[in-house]
């Protein structure tokens, strides 16, 4: 039949479609060889994707039927044209779907617009089948001669392109604006493809408009997240595969290893490394999936169903990496494990295995144990805790326990000075120390409300020792350096000292040294602010990690706090101790205060006393004790 003769038909090439289908199929594969999150909205792209393969073919068969002319086969093109238009259709709703589940719209009004859209779907496909059976839309007459009175496809289409474009603006308040502009673009490229045919009178590529939203959806929505170099995938991947496998029931173990010289931004695993890595998890186990949680953090996911024999691969692995280790010699972690329902359920596989981690010796492997869990919820409950005094920010929050250890003056020969610790009391943890929640506190940001704390604490002592006629001269106070970056740190200090009644020379705040440039900058200009008011300040933990002395003596301390270790140190032998001693001596000169922590008997009293100490710290003296009971240490004024 020609075509071309017929009233109503437009010229139609398969090419277009037959490049649909290509186009479906490279998807399908990329999708299934890649990692790609499981979501609801993947889903949703999944069946858009099949919808336009099904699409397509219809579409060539339709056509190759038409061309046949054979009245046997017309009730098959009818069927076949309203199954086309009704996937299409379909693609269109879906893209109306989508978009209400990528934006996160509310479950209200997301189910009047899937309401709205499934009406319009069913009305016009309806209408279509209604339009052909009675000669109103598509019909082939008697002889031969194919008749569409009334284009309902372009009106239909048209108003779900509307009802798309004015989804998508109302949501856009809920996405990234660049991302709502670029699918507005799409659409409209899709539009003018689609509506370019009508003066042309063609339709090759009326399938292939809908491959460009899609292309655009792939793109944006579904990218590949490998890392290309190690086949690794990241944290959100993770939390993905762990929410499907525990939706499945799927039990699986994990490997995680964790080689600290490469934590940090810029610290690139060498090539031998990657290599080995992408050994591990292509050739020792199946259907395994890697997951880079840091730089030198990496994290195997493997299923059990695909590995029954896992215990003797996980000890082909081992073994291998032990031969690896002395090859390389970096320090390493291991932690190996069964998938744990309550941490399925929560999805905290990233903080669980970390704290691990934190917990275990260099170059060592770890089974995961029921005490493992345990110690991740205490920890878990704390920094609950945490999160909920930063919130209510309440300086009297009786959670947080003010201690303090009394320092001795040599130059007084009197205990009038002292060091505020922290200590906190929470229910079912009982008493937790601060090296195991500073750290956390530190890396959560709410290091500087426990500051303000102890602080509003330390003044309140400070001024009701006083007001019973004891003598102190000062308290110092710990501070994190990552404090100091915060814009109202030296008005929040003073505005608590202040509110206390307490003069500033009877705070001191003790600060450890940063190696960072801007860190140094910011700590410059925030003890000029305060010592302006009388606040005195001392440097914390002199003699571990990294001391710059011309840094040092770039910043206005008052004393210089010499740790534990340079007194354990200076016990060693003769050369030892000169070294310590002349460094003392050097401060001493310069008008620093010197001050010894961790002096535990009377050979480190006598010691220290000789190394030019000022002032002398340890559990010879005391214990910290709480806040309360300074009273038996310091004299009473006069």
């Amino acid at each position: 039949m020609d075509q071309t003769a017929l009233i109503g038909i437009d010229n139609y090439s398969p090419v277009g479609d037959v490049a649909v289908i290509a186009m479906c199929a490279s998807i399908f594969i990329m999708l299934l060889t890649s990692y790609v999150s499981r979501t609801r909205s993947f889903h949703i792209f999944m069946g858009i994707v099949a919808l336009l393969a099904l699409a397509a073919m219809a579409n060539i068969f339709y056509h190759a039927l038409l061309d046949i002319g054979n009245p046997d086969y017309y009730s098959l093109v009818y069927v076949l044209r309203v199954l086309y238009q009704a996937m299409l259709f379909n693609i269109l709703f879906l893209f109306a779907l989508y978009a209400t589940v990528v934006s996160g719209l509310e479950h209200r009004k997301a189910r009047y617009v899937a309401i709205g859209a499934t009406v319009l779907l069913i009305v016009i496909v309806v209408l279509d089948i209604i339009f052909a059976a009675t000669g109103i839309g598509f019909q082939i007459t008697e002889d031969g001669r194919v008749v569409s009175r009334t284009n309902l496809f372009i009106i239909g289409y048209l108003i779900f392109v509307v009802l798309i474009v004015v989804l998508v603006r109302r949501v856009g308040e809920l996405l990234y604006k660049n991302v709502v502009y670029g699918f507005l673009g799409i659409i409209a490229v899709a539009v003018v493809v689609r509506l370019g045919q009508l003066p042309l009178h063609e339709s090759s590529l009326t399938t292939m408009s809908f491959v460009f939203p899609v292309v655009a959806m792939l793109y944006v929505m579904h990218s590949n997240p490998y890392n290309m170099s190690l086949g690794t995938v990241d944290k959100r991947a993770l939390e993905d595969t762990v929410a499907t496998m525990y939706e499945r029931h799927e039990s699986f173990i994990f490997m995680s290893l964790h080689l600290p010289d490469y934590d940090g931004e810029g610290r690139e695993l060498p090539e031998e490394i990657k290599a080995l890595v992408r050994q591990f998890s292509a050739e020792d186990f199946r259907g395994c999936i890697l997951f880079q949680l840091d730089n030198g953090h990496l994290l195997m996911v493997v299923p059990l169903k695909h590995n029954p024999d896992f215990e003797n691969r996980i000890a082909g692995i081992l073994a291998h990496f032990d031969e690896q280790y002395e090859r390389f010699k970096l320090p390493y972690t291991i932690v190996i494990g069964k998938d744990i329902d309550e941490i399925s359920e929560k999805n905290e596989y990233v903080s669980f295995i970390t704290s691990v981690h934190r917990s275990m010796p260099a170059n060592t492997v770890r089974r995961v144990g029921p005490d493992d869990i345990v110690r991740f919820n205490r920890e878990e409950h704390i920094l609950q805790e945490l999160a909920d005094i930063c919130n209510k920010r309440d300086l009297e929050d009786p959670r947080v326990l003010a201690y303090c250890q009394p320092v001795f003056n040599l130059q007084t020969g009197q205990f009038d000075t002292a060091e505020a610790l922290m200590r906190l009391q929470l229910d079912s943890v009982g008493m937790v120390l601060p090296d195991q929640f500073i750290p956390m506190a530190e890396n959560h940001g709410y290091i500087h409300v426990l500051t303000e704390i102890i602080l509003n604490k330390t003044c309140g002592e400070i001024r009701r020792l006083s007001s019973e006629g004891f003598h102190i001269s000062r308290v110092s106070v710990n501070v994190s350096v990552l404090e100091l970056k915060e814009e109202s740190f030296c008005s929040d200090i003073s505005r608590i000292i202040e509110s206390n009644g307490v003069s500033g020379d009877h705070i001191a705040l003790e600060l450890t040294e940063s190696r960072s440039e801007a860190d140094f900058m910011i700590m410059k200009e925030k003890i000029d602010e305060l010592r302006r008011q009388g606040v005195q300040f001392y440097l914390d933990d002199f003699g571990t990690g990294y001391s710059n002395m011309e840094r040092i003596m770039e910043l206005p301390f008052d004393t210089i706090k010499f740790d534990r270790s340079l007194v354990i140190a200076s016990r060693a032998d003769e050369r030892s101790e000169r070294i310590v001693e002349n460094l003392a001596q050097m401060f001493r000169d310069m008008d620093y205060s010197v001050l010894y922590e961790g002096v535990e008997d009377g050979a480190d009293e006598k010691r220290c006393c000789m190394m030019y100490a000022s002032y002398l710290q340890g559990y010879k003296y005391s214990r910290p004790v709480p806040i309360e009971q300074l009273r038996g240490f310091l004299p009473k004024a006069g």
